[in-house]
């Protein structure tokens, strides 16, 4: 009789967009038997506490990030480097007590770079293989990119949440020159698969879902507070953190809510206006649903997307600075309904995982 083996999931905490691609993973993880604890903290570790309330969790400390409130982000980026080395080192330490401790099996780090351990099968997941660095430190992208796929290359197996072929959604963040030997394509993951969206009631215009770190999480927050008091159109937010609010909208307010809960507020919704993070681009995408994408002012990764993404017909995008809240709907409506149906991978790669244990 086989032993269940135990697989420890530890999610970035940058945003709440890591935490909600895992949902997914996790839920196949438990459908084919594996034992499964998540490693995290925070925000993440309420919102994924309150998806699977009946598994068990660890507080994992993560990075504590913040951004500037300047639209530019260089500085706090160049400085935040040895930070995150100094974080990679300290939960590379912490993860070896926590797989004696717990008997850990299998480790998934969803781009966590320091969760590898000699003792376990050790899985990293990103669709960040090229990472764009704003401005004056763009010179440190090939340094950065020889670094990280060193490490990516210590463990098993890298995961990467993206369409192979020329049809994808992160264009070169997530298809660089040389792949990596140990890299798979999963396909775009979205805790809303499978999920059935249904007619819930009467419909909205715009549902924003908020994320991100602050304090330009807060900021964007406030531009549209200010919006929508001069709008005719009816809204719902989700603000995606239980810190108070500040601001008294005369709509629907939600903080950090689960998928089931989310489900009806899309289905009613006609446009999403949410960040361009990759997580949230992965679920419109599945969703079809038409959106306005705001990337956080200074962040290369969302601000590349965006520009993709519209280029290739997929969203329509604008800045934060320059958002206008009745003129971004009027123009995400313009943009075509998606089409496109490829495989998803991901069942495949743990149903091999899970092959590999049973022989």
């Amino acid at each position: 009789m086989s032993v269940r083996k135990k697989i420890l999931i530890c999610p970035l905490n940058w945003g709440l967009g890591h935490a909600t691609r895992d949902v997914s993973v996790i839920r196949l993880f438990v459908k084919h038997k594996f034992e499964v604890i998540i490693a995290a903290s925070g925000d993440t570790y309420r919102f994924l506490d309150k998806e699977f309330p009946e598994l068990r969790f660890i507080n994992f400390s993560g990075y504590n990030v913040r951004y500037s409130k300047s639209g530019s982000q260089i500085l706090k980026i160049f400085l935040l480097i040895p930070r995150i080395l100094l974080w990679t080192i300290k939960e590379h330490i912490e993860l070896k007590k926590i797989v004696k401790e717990h008997n850990i099996d299998i480790v998934f780090s969803d781009n966590r770079f320091g969760l590898w351990s000699s003792n376990t099968y050790n899985i990293f997941m990103t669709h960040q293989l090229k990472v764009k660095f704003p401005g004056l430190l763009k010179f440190l992208e090939p340094i950065y990119q020889y670094i990280s796929t060193g490490i990516i290359k210590r463990y098993d197996e890298c995961w990467i949440p993206d369409f192979e072929g020329e049809v994808n959604l992160a264009g070169e963040l997530s298809h660089i020159k040389t792949k990596l030997r140990n890299s798979y394509f999963i396909g775009p993951l979205s805790r809303f698969t499978n999920s059935k969206l249904k007619y819930a009631g009467e419909k909205i215009d715009v549902l924003f879902l908020l994320s991100g770190p602050e304090p330009q999480r807060n900021i964007f927050e406030k531009i549209i507070y200010e919006q929508t008091k001069k709008s005719d159109l009816q809204f719902m937010i989700v603000r995606g953190t239980s810190e108070e609010c500040n601001n008294i909208f005369n709509f629907p307010v939600y903080n950090v809510i689960n998928t089931e809960e989310l489900i009806p507020l899309i289905t009613k919704s006609k446009i999403i206006v949410c960040r361009s993070g990759y997580s949230s681009v992965m679920d419109l995408f599945l969703l079809k649903k038409k959106a306005v994408l705001v990337p956080t002012p200074g962040q290369t990764e969302q601000e590349y997307l965006a520009k993709y993404l519209m280029e290739r017909g997929f969203f329509y995008s604008t800045s934060q600075r320059k958002f206008n809240l009745d003129k971004s709907v009027k123009k995400a409506l313009e943009f075509p309904d998606i089409q496109i149906q490829e495989p998803n991978m991901l069942e495949e790669r743990i149903i091999k995982l899970k092959e590999k244990y049973n022989h």
